[in-house]
């Protein structure tokens, strides 16, 4: 139910940037940075540091690299920055990257190569658990683009909320045309605002959904 209208407004915002795989953050000063100077291997100091493909090893004497803190999730997981996200994709490129980088698979590697395995291990962890459900994944999408929702906010909800997400879904199903998109979305102010509101709304529902749960459990 949540996840349907979130995604309504990120469908809204999505007209701006649909279909964008995840992109790497970088600001201005930091974009010329990486393009001036190149990482190099800590192993072998070949230029260049992660090779092409996996990202992840030198592509000259192969060794594991460290994890990318300019990467985005998205990135990571090979996926398009979006609400709507292929549960199935996420899964199979999750197995691909820990059968790469798992700690298992350095027992006999340095101990440098075993501590970037642990980081990255968690990361790809990380990163799956993030993107696999909607309210974290919607939640994540928002702070790529600075709007977080600290723990414990209580924000102003409108009454109206439920009627305008119906009628925008209602209005988005019969437009035939760039041009009737593009009227729904100049008549939305605000989209992260209001996705921000939605999400809040979401993390209060799961709240009370996980307590649903833990009553059902019986008591030993």
């Amino acid at each position: 139910m949540w996840g349907g209208r979130v995604q309504v407004l990120f469908r809204l915002w999505g007209l701006r940037s649909a279909g964008v795989p995840g992109r790497r953050l970088l600001s201005g000063s930091a974009a010329s940075e990486k393009g001036s100077s190149s990482p190099r291997c800590w192993n072998c100091g070949g230029p260049g540091g992660p090779g092409p493909g996996d990202g992840f090893f030198c592509q000259q004497c192969r060794a594991l690299q460290p994890p990318d803190p300019t990467r985005d999730y998205f990135s990571l997981m090979d996926c398009n920055r979006s609400f709507r996200v292929d549960t199935t994709k996420l899964q199979n490129r999750f197995q691909q990257l820990q059968r790469l980088v798992h700690p298992d698979f350095f027992s006999q590697r340095s101990q440098t190569e075993k501590d970037f395995s642990e980081k990255h291990s968690t990361i790809v962890n990380d990163a799956y658990k993030t993107l696999l459900a909607p309210l974290s994944r919607g939640l994540y999408l928002l702070k790529l683009h600075g709007v977080e929702i600290p723990e414990g906010t209580d924000y102003e909800m409108e009454s109206q909320f439920l009627m305008e997400i119906m009628e925008i879904n209602e209005k988005l199903a019969e437009a035939q045309s760039e041009a009737a998109v593009k009227e729904i979305e100049s008549t939305v102010q605000d989209d992260f605002e209001k996705a921000k509101e939605i999400l809040t709304k979401m993390k209060y529902f799961s709240n009370v959904e996980e307590k649903i749960k833990l009553k059902k459990i019986p008591s030993t």
